[in-house]
Formats: structure tokens, C-alpha cells, sequence
């Protein structure tokens, strides 16, 4: 490491005195252990547990040290190369609510005296730094969708579920959604998770059953995009550990069956100049949308492929991005996105301006997304569209799922990638992309999922088995 580089990497370690405060605070609340947590390129967080004794030498960047090119899908550095350094960011210190014997921080990753390149998170404060310097701030709340499930028999089945199974007679059933039995019976687990997202103080609004059976979504109060993303992370640990003391696991998966609803993840996102904190850009007068947020979604829609590659990551997400399911659960449309185009509270349409809240609402995001990644690329598409004045074109308020093509075609809506190659492709292409992700992490984060894409499509499905073997 270089004189400049060592200046550099000591100016970005937190202040002593405040070290000193928050090791007393957690020792004083019994906190024995420290989870010092960096996050991969899909998203997981990852952590060597440290004795709080050792809570000053972590902050000072003599903490654990990692090789993350050996286990983060990150193939530009060999086994001869430094390894990383995360360095804790004290504003995202919290006591682990499901052990408070445990402290989580999130870090970021250094390596040879600069911030790595293929650190999400660093990637994210680049971003919103960028950003700032063109005037702007960006505020995102995310809506998580997922589905709680536990083993009988071996086999994975829905948790909340009174249903008789075998091989007597299924009632047809009623749909999930909004249910108050389901709501009572699912409340040991959700309002625990109540609970704890109350006392983190994340200002929590409702739990909804959601439309599959033992779907739920948890709503909270947005905040700027880089706690927003730190939430998220932290809220799908929270989930799976809380979901344990109650015999159940959670999946996150976009669509573990055929009938089920997609768990999605809409990112709802506003921007607010810098010199005026409180304003939000997008509100208008007397109730009306400003004009800023036009040019927001232009920015969105101009890099909506590219942007869906990061939201929904997985072959699973785009099996739910389609209009109609036979055998859905409680109908048959999916209320899921299908045209990159935007309406006002159109909810087929992959952007939605609610009639409630002055946001824009990206239908087209799932919970296997990695929020830093989403939240920074959506982030730049809007500023840039702000910036530029992009026009969206005119809204269009139908049903996509009911418009015959020739209707779609003439409003300019184009279908959202039909499957993770297509999203792919078009995230390869995206320039803008390329300057928000860089060129190291935009090309491991291709070369990862290019690769979960080939295994995919070289995979004997039971489906093709059922149409083919005996047919032909």
C-alpha cells in the first residue's frame, strides 16, 4: 500500500472517541459477540464472528480480513493476490434481535488501500455521491413479499395452511389474500416481526396476507436509498431467523409452484434536491405530479431491461412476469408487471404512479435481487432522466393483460425480457449500466448468471418430460 492509498484508507476509518461510545453502549446491553458483515455480488452478507473485545481493532481495519475472490463469484483476482478488508460502517450498528448476546454492522470492503471494486455497497455510495454532485438525494421503500413454508414428511409445505392433505377430497379454496383467520393464525410469527421492526425503529405500517397461501408482505417506512438497501439485507436474516423459532423456514424464491403468486419486491423511489431536503421532486400542487417525475420515469424506462437483469437476477423471476396462470391461487391474472411502460396505479405496467404517495413504483423487482446493485442503477436511470428532461411518452392506464398486441404496439410499451438471457443481453449493452457498476463487477455479475443461465437451459425439466417422453 502507497502513502496516498494509506492516507486514504485512514481517513475512511470511523472516529476513535465515537468506537469507544458504541463498544461501552453494547457491552452495557450485554452484547458479547460482533457481526461485521460485508455483502456478495448476489446479495448474501458475509461475516467471521469477533469477541466484543475485539470491537476497536475491527473499526480500525485490523478486524478479520477475507479472500473474496474465493468464495464471491469474483474471478479478476488469484489465490496470489491481497485480501479484503472490511471496514464497519457505524451508522448501520445494530443489537441482532434475535440474539441480543449478538451486534450487526454492515462493512465495506477495501483491498490494497481503495474501496474494491466488487463491493455492492461501496458501489451504491458511489452512486448516491455521483448523484449528489448533480443536485439530487434518492429515497426508496421496498415492498418484501415472501412465502413461510416448513418440512412434513420430508417434503417442503406451505406453514399456514389448514387444508387437509392426502388423498381424500381438496376443497376448492378461498383466496389467501387479506384473510382475517389466516391473519389470526398467522401471528405468532408475524407479530413478532412486528414487533422487532418497530423497536429497529424502521416505522412499520401493516403485514398483508398476500395473494398465495402462507404469503405475506411486510410494509415499512422508506428511507435514503443506502439504509433502505442495508434494511433489506438485514430484514431477510431477520426473517429466517425468526421463522426458526417457529418450526418454519422462509423462501424467498420469485415462484417455488406453478399456482403460487410471485413473491415480488417493488422498489418505490422519490428524489429530493439536495439544497432542499424536505421537498419531495415529484410532488406537484394542490395534489398534481410535478413535472421531474416524468423525466424520472423516461430515465427508468430507457434502462428498463438492464435495470429488470438486476431486480429479478434469477431463471425462477421470470416465470412469474407473466400476465395469466392456469390453477392460480384466488383467480387467474397474476397482477404482476409485463411492459416496460408506466400508468397512473396501472398495475400491469412495470411502472406505477400510485394514487397514494408521490414515488414511482418498479413492479418488476423481486426479493432475490441484490438491493445495492437495483437501488444504484435505478437511482442513476432517474437522475439521468431528470437531468436530461427524458420523455416517457404518454401514460397508459389499460389492462395490459386484456390489450390484443396491435393496441399494445401503438402505445410504445415493449415487453418487459421475457427470461434471464434476454435481461441479460440487454444489461450487457446498457452503457449506463457500465458506468454505475463499473467493468470488473458488471462482468463478474454476467459471467455468474450467463453461467446460472446455461445450466438452466441444459437442464431435462420434469415438465419437458411430461410433454415429450411419450408424445414423440
Amino acid at each position: 500500500m502507497n502513502k496516498n492509498s494509506e492516507e486514504r484508507f485512514i481517513q475512511a476509518l470511523p472516529d476513535p472517541k465515537r468506537v469507544k461510545e458504541e463498544k461501552k453502549r453494547l457491552e452495557a446491553a450485554g452484547v458479547k459477540y460482533i457481526f461485521s458483515c460485508w455483502i456478495d455480488l448476489l446479495g448474501s452478507p458475509k461475516t467471521k464472528p469477533v469477541p466484543i473485545s475485539d470491537f476497536e481493532l475491527l473499526c480500525m481495519g485490523k478486524g478479520p480480513q477475507f479472500a473474496v475472490h474465493s468464495v464471491s463469484f469474483v474471478p479478476e483476482l488469484s489465490p496470489a493476490d491481497s485480501d479484503q478488508i472490511p471496514l464497519p460502517d457505524l451508522d448501520s450498528l445494530v443489537i441482532c434481535p434475535w440474539d441480543t448476546s449478538c451486534a450487526w454492522v454492515f462493512a465495506d470492503l477495501w483491498w490494497e488501500g481503495s474501496p474494491y471494486n466488487i463491493c455492492p455497497r461501496s458501489l451504491l455510495k458511489r452512486a448516491v455521491a455521483d448523484i449528489a454532485e448533480q443536485g439530487y438525494s434518492v429515497y426508496a421503500g421496498i415492498e418484501p413479499e415472501f412465502i413461510v413454508m416448513k418440512w412434513e414428511d420430508g417434503q417442503p409445505v406451505k406453514a399456514i395452511d389448514d387444508d387437509p392433505r392426502g388423498t381424500g377430497l381438496r376443497p376448492r379454496r378461498q383466496a389467501f389474500g387479506y384473510d382475517v383467520e389466516y391473519s389470526i393464525d398467522s401471528m405468532g410469527f408475524l407479530g413478532e416481526m412486528i414487533d422487532i421492526v418497530e423497536n429497529l425503529g424502521w416505522n412499520m405500517h401493516d403485514v398483508v396476507c398476500e395473494g398465495a397461501y402462507s404469503q405475506f408482505e411486510l410494509d415499512f417506512h422508506y428511507t435514503d436509498v443506502l439504509q433502505m438497501a442495508d434494511r433489506f439485507i438485514f430484514l431477510r436474516v431477520i426473517l429466517k431467523e425468526i421463522a426458526k423459532r417457529h418450526g418454519m423456514f422462509v423462501t424467498f424464491m420469485p415462484k417455488p409452484t406453478t399456482g403460487d403468486w410471485r413473491s415480488g419486491a417493488h422498489l418505490n423511489t422519490s428524489m429530493r434536491p439536495i439544497n432542499e431536503p424536505d421537498k419531495n421532486l415529484f410532488e406537484g400542487s394542490e395534489g398534481s405530479w410535478a413535472d421531474p417525475v416524468y423525466g424520472a420515469v423516461g430515465g427508468l424506462l430507457r434502462h428498463g431491461g438492464a435495470l429488470t437483469a438486476l431486480a429479478c437476477p434469477t431463471v425462477n423471476s421470470y416465470n412469474g412476469l407473466v400476465p395469466r396462470v392456469g390453477g392460480f391461487e384466488g383467480g387467474t391474472v397474476t397482477w404482476a408487471p409485463t411492459h416496460m411502460t408506466y400508468g397512473y396505479n396501472n398495475r400491469s405496467a412495470m411502472l406505477r404512479l400510485p394514487q397514494t404517495r408521490f414515488c414511482i413504483e418498479n413492479r418488476a423487482a423481486d426479493m432475490c435481487m441484490n438491493p445495492y446493485l437495483s437501488l444504484a442503477m435505478t437511482s442513476a436511470a432517474m437522475t439521468e432522466g431528470v437531468v436530461n428532461k427524458y420523455s416517457p411518452g404518454e401514460p397508459l392506464n389499460s389492462d395490459l393483460y386484456n390489450m390484443d398486441s396491435e393496441a399494445i404496439r401503438k402505445s410504445g410499451a415493449q415487453r418487459l425480457p421475457r427470461n434471464l438471457l434476454e435481461a441479460l443481453e440487454t444489461l450487457q449493452t446498457d452503457e449506463l449500466a457500465l458506468k454505475v457498476l463499473g467493468e470488473p463487477l458488471r462482468n463478474s455479475f454476467l459471467q455468474y448468471k450467463f453461467d446460472e443461465w446455461e445450466r438452466y437451459h441444459q437442464t431435462v425439466t420434469d415438465w419437458e418430460v411430461t410433454e415429450y417422453l411419450r408424445l414423440y
